[in-house]
């Protein structure tokens, strides 16, 4: 496939996180897709996916993520990314408290024919915490 084919691939699965269609993952994410960096007990592939963006959106029910940067070669694409939301469910234990969030982010994924086979990156989870209100130390 194409650099252009994996943009689009990247670019459908925000669509389908912005939009929380998140069935839509299955068609850009590969089965067997690994996350480098996932979330605490997070599945492969697709499923994965699915189950934290459902989390996150139940969560923070209007949570979009808005590609800053993009970067693509043959078989990769890098993006800076910004995730905004309120939080109004359970995130971590923590109830909803109606507050705003605004954090960073960046992500590779590596492509092959149209989806998303592998996955690096880090998301501002401190952030998150904080801006909730969260008593979080930044010391490890």
């Amino acid at each position: 496939m194409s650099k252009q084919d994996n943009i689009q691939a990247q670019k459908k699965f925000g669509e389908a996180v912005n939009s929380g269609n998140l069935e839509e993952l299955r068609k850009v994410v590969a089965p067997n897709a690994v996350d480098h960096d996932p979330a605490p007990g997070q599945a492969y592939g697709p499923e994965g996916y699915i189950g934290l963006f459902s989390k996150m959106r139940s969560a923070f029910p209007d949570m979009n993520i808005q590609v800053d940067q993009m970067v693509a070669d043959e078989d990769k694409v890098a993006i800076a990314y910004t995730l905004t939301g309120t939080h109004q469910g359970d995130y971590k234990g923590i109830a909803g408290t109606g507050q705003m969030i605004s954090i960073r982010g960046v992500q590779i994924g590596r492509f092959e024919n149209g989806q998303l086979v592998e996955r690096w990156g880090s998301s501002d989870e401190l952030g998150i915490m904080k801006q909730i209100g969260a008593h979080v130390s930044e010391r490890g």
